[in-house]
């Protein structure tokens, strides 16, 4: 029953929700904003939808919350249910669990998105410098960023953060970093394929700079397989941030993310043992939003890859 109630009713009516926005732009808007509706798939339409719906909860937690993110009640341990002040319950110190999920993607969206722009920025402007610049340089950057390839992500990522410190800063940077050398190995193979281009050559006779040929050449033709590649990379970069998160050296107390409230929640697990399947299934809760924003980023960026890159299924 817990199982029906917070997966699939909840997927049956974000499916359904998508199929009537989508339907409704496709018929209502003209042009070719109502074109690009009429030709979008009900995946990346049930995407789309879902994001959208994650941005709003995000940017709006205070004010949808019911309570404040560390507040603390008498009432411990409460199930859906057991009170209505506390529609989803309470954990083990008496934390509304709505509000820690609300306040939760707030935290771990927000602090994945940053962490993304940072490794894309850190990664793509390292993978154009070696592209256009090439010679030691390229071989120096590629050589580190094999080096750095070799270790285990999330091995090398505790390893850093035990010795660095635990602190949302020092995870913002190392995972960052980690996840540049990927976002390099992708930047310099496009920028490669771009540079030796006859309209690169033509900036070059005509005196252009480093930065025209980077800024005004180069990354306007890439912007597509990186878009597309940016969706990805933050996939994986929310999904390491709250991988860091249950083990006890991600996002620290007293910001709320769902990596923690699975750890904390898994607690419930053993009540299945007893029949009470509605109180077991409470970790999903937050692991079922991270794994319905995964899916969902994933259905966009296929979607993109399809209709933008050329790429046919």
């Amino acid at each position: 029953m817990g199982l029906l109630t917070y997966v699939v009713g909840p997927l049956i009516a974000l499916t359904a929700l998508a199929w009537v926005i989508r339907f409704g732009f496709a018929r209502n808007l003209a042009g070719s904003v109502g074109a690009v509706f009429r030709a979008m798939p009900l995946t990346a339409a049930f995407g789309l939808t879902v994001v959208t719906l994650y941005v709003l909860g995000s940017v709006f937690a205070p004010v949808i919350a019911p309570y404040g993110e560390s507040q603390v009640f008498d009432a411990f341990n409460l199930f859906p249910g057991d009170d209505p002040n506390f529609i989803l319950g309470t954990d083990q110190l008496g934390r509304d669990l709505l509000t820690r999920l609300l306040y939760g993607g707030r935290n771990t969206i927000g602090i994945a998105l940053i962490t993304t722009f940072l490794a894309f920025l850190i990664g793509a402007t390292l993978g154009f410098l070696a592209a256009a610049i090439g010679g030691w340089l390229d071989q120096a950057l590629s050589r580190g960023v094999d080096v750095l390839m070799a270790i285990p992500q999330l091995i090398f990522a505790l390893l850093l953060i035990t010795i660095l410190g635990q602190s949302t800063i020092n995870m913002i940077l190392v995972i960052a970093v980690l996840d540049s050398t990927r976002v390099f190995r992708l930047a310099r193979a496009v920028g490669a394929n771009i540079v030796v281009m006859d309209y690169i050559e033509a900036a070059k006779l005509r005196g252009e700079g480093l930065g025209y040929l980077i800024f005004k050449e180069i990354l306007p033709n890439a912007a597509a397989p990186l878009l597309a590649e940016f969706g990805l990379r933050f996939c994986f970069v929310f999904l390491l941030i709250a991988a860091l998160s249950f083990l006890g050296i991600g996002i620290q107390p007293p910001l709320a993310d769902w990596g923690t409230m699975v750890r904390e929640l898994s607690i419930y697990i053993g009540y299945a043992q007893y029949g009470d399947w509605q109180v077991a299934s409470l970790p999903l809760l937050p692991a079922a939003a991270i794994a319905l924003l995964t899916v969902s980023v994933n259905f966009i960026v296929d979607w993109m890859l399809d209709r933008y890159s050329g790429l046919k299924n």
